[in-house]
């Protein structure tokens, strides 16, 4: 999904212009690669370290279990260019740099000043969120955070949106009979629906358990703490990407939803001081030109700020932020992006473009 994104994403920003890209494969080396302004090619053996060597650049959305295989081995072969990664797997070594140069572009520059070569783009959810509430950081504003997550099912890739599809094509075609019968009654509405969700046919192969009609307060692996390693990595991520020192504490609870794409995140903040609503707006708004603040309105909230709204676009939504009876130091807000632009796609799209200027490629 990502990959796919990303190549889309280019084209459309005219990033092949000056490139001499090699397309490299695990499963279908020596058929036809895409062509994207090279004319035709041939995939590579992606397991070809030696192919991979002559490269300047490796940019990769394998996964982790790609380069946690081939990254230490084309190292190990004296390899000194850069290695561009959507995974999660090199996020947290000391020697990697987490892409998000709308907010960290300081710190991208600094590392690259000082050699560096690995560079990795973040959690998508922890992107969306620095995206639409960076700036708050940025200020020294943010004592403390908990986000509550709403993530789509294309945050599990392309499997995991076919099988919320047809999860909700199995309630659909079961419920059917009901729903053309407008005399049918709600109740035995619900219990069909819930019969065919708790049904032994109903398709939950990837996600475990039934999403359509339902949610599920679980996304990854468990973590010594009893927080998952998606919740973990809300706070390692965000504080390595700006930097921040001290750190800021950050936690919450990770959850899918039935949205096809786009991630969603209500968040509760404890801010530093009693800052006015009116700046902390401003904040908000100036953070990145594709940030949105939406007004704390009814209409414009369900208008703009949702995956439906939002899905296939660069704009990341913030709405709903007011203080909080807890005090006026307590403020909440609701933010929501495509988890697969500046979730994932993005950050590599304008790394790769930096790093070329960098090098005067």
């Amino acid at each position: 999904m990502v990959g796919s994104v990303l190549l889309q994403r280019m084209a459309a920003e005219g990033d092949w212009v000056g490139v001499e890209p090699v397309f490299f494969s695990t499963s279908q080396a020596g058929q036809p690669a895409p062509d994207v302004g090279q004319g035709p090619s041939i995939l590579q053996d992606a397991g070809d370290v030696a192919a991979l060597k002559g490269l300047d650049i490796v940019v990769t959305c394998q996964g982790g279990a790609w380069t946690n295989e081939m990254y230490p081995k084309l190292r190990a072969a004296g390899w000194r260019g850069h290695w561009l990664d959507a995974a999660s797997a090199l996020r947290m070594a000391d020697d990697a740099v987490i892409v998000l140069d709308p907010l960290n572009r300081a710190v991208m520059d600094a590392a690259f000043s000082a050699g560096c070569t690995t560079w990795v783009g973040g959690n998508c959810t922890v992107s969306l969120m620095l995206m639409g509430l960076g700036g708050l950081f940025q200020q020294g504003w943010v004592e403390w955070m908990t986000s509550m997550t709403y993530q789509a099912a294309s945050g599990g890739g392309a499997k995991t949106m076919r099988e919320l599809v047809a999860q909700m094509r199995a309630i659909g075609d079961d419920a059917a009979r009901l729903l053309d019968s407008p005399a049918s009654a709600a109740l035995a509405l619900d219990q069909q629906v819930t019969d065919t969700v708790r049904g032994s046919a109903f398709p939950t192969t990837n996600f475990g358990a039934p999403l359509a009609a339902s949610v599920l307060p679980w996304i990854d692996t468990l973590q010594p703490d009893g927080a998952t390693r998606e919740e973990w990595k809300g706070h390692v991520e965000a504080n390595k990407i700006l930097g921040l020192n001290p750190e800021v504490p950050i936690d919450g609870i990770c959850v899918r939803v039935g949205a096809m794409r786009s991630h969603a995140q209500a968040l509760t903040i404890k801010l530093t001081r009693d800052v006015p609503l009116a700046d902390i707006e401003a904040v908000i708004a100036a953070t990145t030109p594709w940030t949105q603040l939406v007004p704390n309105d009814k209409a414009v909230s369900l208008a703009q700020l949702t995956p439906a709204a939002v899905s296939g676009t660069l704009t990341v939504p913030v709405g709903r932020v007011r203080k909080l009876r807890m005090g006026p130091q307590f403020l909440t807000a609701f933010t929501v992006g495509d988890q697969l632009l500046w979730g994932a796609a993005e950050p590599m799209r304008r790394t790769l473009r930096i790093l070329r200027e960098q090098l005067g490629a």
